[in-house]
C-alpha cells in the first residue's frame, strides 16, 4: 500500500477567490459607454433640429465657455447676451451723457467744413454747447455778408454751409430751433410795419428752408424764433456785423 501511495502523482488544486464569471464588474463599464454613447447621439440629433441662433450659442460654449453659467446667469443656450440689465441713469446723467455726444458731433462738424473748401468762413461759425442744446452759430463779417442787403435772400456761400450743416445733424433726430438775429440798425427799405423783427424771423425761415432742401424732415423744426437785436452778440457794439446771425439749435432729447 504505501509503494502504491509512493507512485501515486500529487496534485494541487487552488481556489481564486471573486472568479465568478459574470458575478464580475466588467460588464457595468460596457454598459455605461454604451449609455454614454447614446447620450451624445441623442445631443447631437437634438442639436441638429434646432435653430441656427441655438446652434451658434453652443458653438460659442465649447468655443470660449467664460461668461457661461448656471441659474439666473446666461446660458449655452440663450447665449452670452443674457446678463443683468443696467441701473437707470438719471435724468442728470442722461443729459450728461447726450452734451457728450453733440460736443462730439460739434467738432465733426467743424472739421467737415474745414474740408470741404469753407476753410475762409470757419471763423464765422461758431459751435458750442449750451444749456438748450447744440448751437450753431453763423455770423456775418465785414469781409462775408450771408444775406442779400436788407432781404431774407441767402446768398450761395450760405447755402453751401447750411447744407453740410443739415448732412451732419440729419444723423440725430433732436429738434431743432432756428432763430435769426439782426444788429441794432433800424430796418428802413420804405416797407410799412417792416421791422428787423419781421426780417430776422424772414431769415430764419429762409435757413429752414434750406435746411429742409439739403435733408433735415419738416416737422423736426420745432420752432422759428426772430429776435432782431434783442440777443445781441457782441453787447459792446449794437452795431457790430457779428450781431447778423442766423442759429441752428439741436435741442437735447431729454
Amino acid at each position: 500500500m504505501a509503494d502504491q501511495d509512493k507512485d501515486r502523482p500529487i496534485i494541487v488544486k487552488k481556489i481564486v477567490d471573486g472568479g465568478h464569471g459574470a458575478h464580475g464588474g466588467a460588464w457595468k463599464v460596457a454598459y455605461a459607454d454604451f449609455v454614454t454613447a447614446m447620450m451624445a447621439l441623442f445631443i447631437v440629433l437634438w442639436i441638429l433640429g434646432q435653430d441656427d441662433a441655438v446652434k451658434e450659442n453652443i458653438a460659442g460654449y465649447f468655443n470660449d465657455p467664460t461668461g457661461f453659467g448656471v441659474g439666473n446667469g446666461p446660458s449655452a443656450i440663450e447665449g452670452p447676451g443674457k446678463k443683468t440689465p443696467p441701473a437707470e441713469m438719471t435724468p442728470f446723467e442722461k443729459k450728461e451723457v447726450e452734451k457728450e455726444r453733440l460736443q462730439e458731433m460739434g467738432e465733426e462738424l467743424i472739421d467737415k467744413l474745414k474740408n470741404q473748401d469753407f476753410q475762409d468762413l470757419v471763423d464765422q461759425i461758431d459751435i458750442e454747447v449750451t444749456d438748450e442744446g447744440l448751437r450753431i452759430e453763423i455770423m456775418e463779417s465785414n469781409n462775408d455778408a450771408f444775406f442779400e442787403v436788407g432781404t431774407s435772400k441767402l446768398k450761395e456761400s450760405a447755402k453751401k454751409i447750411i447744407s453740410v450743416i443739415a448732412k451732419q445733424i440729419t444723423e440725430v433726430k433732436n429738434k431743432i430751433v432756428v432763430e435769426g438775429h439782426t444788429d441794432a440798425r433800424p430796418f428802413s427799405n420804405g416797407l410799412a410795419g417792416y421791422s428787423n423783427y419781421e426780417l430776422s424771423a424772414d431769415r430764419a425761415n429762409s435757413a429752414r428752408r434750406a435746411l429742409i432742401a439739403s435733408g433735415i424732415l419738416p416737422d423736426q423744426i420745432e420752432e422759428i424764433r426772430g429776435y432782431a437785436d434783442n440777443k445781441l452778440r457782441n453787447t459792446k457794439d449794437p452795431y457790430d456785423v457779428v450781431n447778423r446771425r442766423i442759429s441752428i439749435i439741436l435741442k437735447y432729447t431729454n
